[in-house]
């Protein structure tokens, strides 16, 4: 019998924020070291982290990506994100850090459910690597909040807060992943009767929900509803339902190891080909197949043996 190959270690870097604040910054001179020595293993953490560089040089390991730093750059890393820091043989760096409480940020400041999740998606899209001068509107925003959090001066939070909704915003518009997306933010808002009909779908897309049920949440009749509907978003009711439900089960197949039968079950499809048929056609492949994917990150994490550990 073959003998079972062991999981590679990655370390789970836990973060606990003061209460009543979404930040927290790691500064000063504690961060001047060489990164990575005597550590040959990747890590992730619970919470977004935003990274600058002032000096020294090495490289990063971003999932299956290898990028070189020399001083001046940002990093913008998403939760169970794999990754490691290695300062070049000899040298030290200097970074700072702000780890970030995005979902409980973004519920907070937003009144839509619909919006804050469609943002938190967006940033947590990607990890992002960029020079200062490339997007010198967020490199002003990140220091600006380093700065902040550093001199600590009276409302010093409540300041840090009204820049970190600009940087999230920022930050959400660059993870734009189509034109479409654009027209959308360009065209106009999303009307009070279609929000009300996203944000049921948001909270009951696990149940049955018909297009009736939205009319009536919606005050309107059924026909106008379909109407309105189909004209605002360029897809009809169900079409929008099922895409709701794609998009929760490829987060479920990404994030965990779970059948994907009991998968669809949780995502609201009734049958495995139900599910399968709906899947394909708007992924292009079948779950199986696209849970495979090296894209999707998260799912990279269960190949490892995780060994907790609060943050440095």
């Amino acid at each position: 019998m073959a003998k079972k190959r062991k999981k590679p270690k990655i370390e789970f870097r836990y973060y606990q924020m003061s209460e009543g604040s979404p930040i927290l910054a790691l500064l000063g001179q504690k961060w001047v070291q060489t990164y990575g020595s005597g550590v040959n293993y990747l890590h992730f953490h619970n919470y977004l982290e935003i990274g600058y560089c002032y000096g020294g040089q090495g490289h990063m390991i971003l999932g299956e990506d290898k990028v070189f730093f020399n001083g001046g750059e940002f990093t913008v890393i998403p939760p169970n994100y794999a990754h490691t820091t290695n300062s070049d043989v000899g040298t030290v760096s200097k970074w700072e850090y702000l780890f970030i409480d995005v979902e409980g940020f973004m519920k907070k400041i937003l009144d839509s459910p619909v919006k804050a999740e469609k943002m938190i998606q967006r940033i947590y899209s990607r990890a992002l690597f960029f020079q200062e001068e490339e997007y010198p509107s967020i490199a002003a925003k990140v220091l600006e909040i380093l700065n902040i959090m550093r001199n600590g001066e009276e409302f010093y939070l409540e300041e840090a807060k009204g820049v970190l909704g600009a940087l999230l915003a920022e930050i959400a518009r660059m993870n734009r992943q189509s034109e479409e997306d654009r027209v959308e933010e360009e065209t106009g808002k999303v009307t009070n009767m279609i929000t009300r009909a996203l944000d049921y779908v948001s909270y009951y897309y696990m149940e049955d929900i018909r297009v009736e049920d939205l009319a009536k949440y919606c005050h309107i009749s059924e026909t106008h509803f379909r109407r309105v509907f189909t004209s605002y978003m360029k897809v009809s009711p169900l079409e929008y339902v099922n895409t709701v439900r794609i998009q929760t089960a490829c987060d479920l197949l990404k994030k965990t190891d779970e059948p994907v039968a009991d998968i669809a079950h949780k995502c609201g499809f009734t049958t495995n080909s139900t599910f399968n048929r709906n899947f394909k056609h708007l992924m292009g492949v079948t779950p199986v197949e696209w849970r495979k994917r090296p894209e999707n990150y998260e799912q990279q994490l269960l190949n490892f043996n995780i060994h907790s550990e609060k943050g440095w």
